[in-house]
């Protein structure tokens, strides 16, 4: 497991390219047959990805050490999302067959977890945050048609694109955590714009469906002092509360965004008038 420390605005003003690129961005969260795991100790989350191949994968015994407890979530809960082919996800005595842009959440306390691919030639890629929580709700599938679909912009501002929320209060509860996906069209390229912060939540943008050849210019920091990253498929952008997030794109791509602080509420959001980037 990577730790990733919180870093302050001031601090972040300084970085070059190299700099921002340690502090913010996850390089690599798929690897066949293996788990990875990058822990942010900015409100706790871990952001990660399963990818199993030829065998069963599991959370190591040993994650207990990082997190102080006797099992990775005995006080945390877990959200996935299946960005690859079909899996079967066991969780202690119930089992989920999640299929491609479907989800899962795993309630706090859940012990006993095996991810598995249905065909290894089609390997899953189950893309996943944690964040600490207080209460054990029920584990969840939720599909494409269950995510509250909203469809928004236009072709002539570049960003007509559907919005899913998965692990949302309208869909099921949750202690904290909040994930979704946004899926651009064809032709449009820009997310997030007009942009804005949320002084009450922390955020991570993990972007994908993009060529080997497409990059994501994703766009942070304050909104007086921006900084743009250089994004490439299946990477991610750990966003603190201060910094903005958006993006534009040399293709249409897909991202999936997770959300946890203060409260649940999707439009609790700091509007940044355009007047004031720069």
């Amino acid at each position: 497991m990577e730790i990733r420390q919180p870093i302050h605005s001031a601090h972040a003003r300084t970085l070059d390219t190299q700099g921002l690129r340690e502090q913010f961005l996850v390089e690599q969260l798929f690897k066949p047959d293996e788990t990875t795991l990058t822990y942010s100790q900015i409100d706790r989350i871990i952001v990660g990805g399963i990818m199993p191949v030829n065998q069963a994968l599991s959370f190591a015994p040993e994650l207990g050490r990082h997190t102080g407890t006797d099992f990775f979530l005995q006080r945390r809960e877990l959200g996935l999302i299946n960005i690859g082919g079909a899996a079967r996800v066991k969780v202690d005595e119930q089992s989920f067959e999640i299929g491609p842009r479907e989800a899962l959440y795993i309630g706090q306390g859940a012990r006993a977890l095996e991810f598995r691919s249905l065909d290894p030639a089609q390997p899953a890629k189950l893309y996943f945050n944690s964040a600490p929580a207080h209460t054990a709700y029920p584990h969840r599938k939720v599909t494409l048609a269950e995510a509250s679909p909203e469809t928004l912009g236009s072709p002539e501002t570049s960003n007509r694109r559907t919005i899913y929320k998965f692990l949302v209060p309208d869909v099921l509860p949750t202690c904290q955590l909040l994930m979704g996906m946004t899926q651009l069209e064809p032709g449009s390229l820009w997310n997030t714009m007009p942009c804005h912060t949320h002084d009450r939540r922390m955020e991570v943008y993990f972007y994908f469906d993009m060529n080997e050849n497409a990059v994501v210019f994703h766009m942070l920091g304050e909104p007086s002092e921006t900084r743009h990253l250089v994004v490439r498929n299946e990477q991610a952008v750990i966003s603190p509360s201060w910094s903005i997030h958006s993006g534009v794109g040399t293709q249409a791509y897909t991202f999936i965004w997770g959300m946890v602080g203060e409260n649940q509420v999707f439009k609790d959001m700091d509007h940044v008038p355009m007047s004031a980037l720069r």
